[in-house]
């Protein structure tokens, strides 16, 4: 493997991070109407309290998440769309638990969904014990019930675990089946923490553009 020098990588470093950080300031809106309400639909990934409102991994950055999101999965109940709800729910013998802090332990208020989003009518939720949602078999098998499904709009949070992880299971899964569908992630509806040697903004962008680079469209937002 051919060692390339600390000043050559940061200079790369520097100049991907410049075009990734620019082509996200250029995102498009998408307007909610050119999506058909049977064939698509909102999944909103870890708006829980224990994420956005108290605890050990709370951030004020996902708490600011709360009413855009319940506004918009407002509009897609409207519209006719199914939203779907993934909480993170964890039991102390949680494997999880041994990467982070005790977080989001079932029958406490950590591991309930926001409660403007849980307000929304019809809004079906998905208990998560890992950070990738996808993987859920309730999901997969609501999936499998609603094979018309083309469409998953994913906003919530963490942009570089949860929301990456669910994402791009998504999207290789379409694959593998050969569905020309699409996995969409609006940035201003998508955020992940700001802490010691874990640099929101920079994590945004980087997987952001992962994302994109697996097949994932990013937008701005949805009108």
């Amino acid at each position: 493997m051919t060692v390339i020098s600390h000043d050559i990588l940061l200079q790369q470093a520097d100049s991907w991070l410049s075009d990734a950080a620019a082509a996200q300031v250029a995102l498009p809106d998408l307007p909610l109407g050119s999506f058909a309400p049977a064939s698509t639909a909102l999944c909103i990934l870890d708006m829980v309290n224990g994420f956005a409102v108290s605890g050990a991994l709370a951030s004020p950055r996902v708490g600011a998440l709360i009413e855009p999101i319940a506004a918009l999965a407002r509009r897609c109940r409207e519209a006719g769309m199914p939203v779907l709800a993934f909480a993170d729910t964890h039991t102390p013998e949680s494997p999880e638990l041994s990467s982070y802090p005790p977080h989001c332990l079932r029958g406490t208020a950590e591991a309930e969904v926001c409660a403007p989003i849980a307000a929304v009518p019809g809004l079906v939720t998905f208990e998560k014990n890992s950070t990738n949602g996808f993987l859920e078999d309730p999901f997969r098998r609501w999936l499998e019930d609603n094979p018309g499904i083309r469409t998953l709009i994913a906003v919530g949070d963490c942009t570089d675990i949860c929301v990456y992880q669910f994402a791009v299971a998504a999207k290789a899964y379409f694959n593998t089946r050969n569905h020309d569908a699409r996995v969409i992630v609006p940035t201003a509806l998508t955020d992940t923490f700001d802490a010691p040697g874990h640099p929101a903004d920079l994590l945004n962008t980087v997987f952001g553009r992962s994302m994109q680079d697996n097949g994932v469209e990013l937008c701005r937002q949805i009108l």
